[in-house]
């Protein structure tokens, strides 16, 4: 990869990572803040966890550099994800019980 492409390469990783945190944070705040997890499918946030999981680890052993974009991206949206999980676990099992 040359210099130039590699530079392109950085850049879009930067945008991919900025606009994902910034469409993702939102509603994880929301959720968290509120605790509503009414219309929100359990499944759907355990995949998203464990999916942002292996894309860290993905972004870890990457050679010869570690990606960071990739590494922090998932990061923040896989701990969102868990977060937003336990609250949805918490609401349909324990709390309407």
């Amino acid at each position: 990869m040359t210099m130039e492409q590699s530079t392109v390469f950085e850049v879009f990783g930067a945008i991919a990572s900025i606009t994902m945190i910034l469409g993702y944070l939102p509603q994880a705040i929301e959720t968290i803040r509120t605790r509503n997890t009414d219309g929100i499918a359990l499944p759907t946030f355990l995949m998203m966890a464990v999916g942002g999981f292996c894309f860290m680890i993905q972004g870890l052993i990457h050679k010869p550099d570690i990606l960071w974009a990739l590494f922090l991206t998932n990061l923040v949206t896989s701990s969102c994800s868990m977060i937003v999980f336990c609250i949805k676990i918490y609401n349909d099992y324990f709390k309407k019980k």
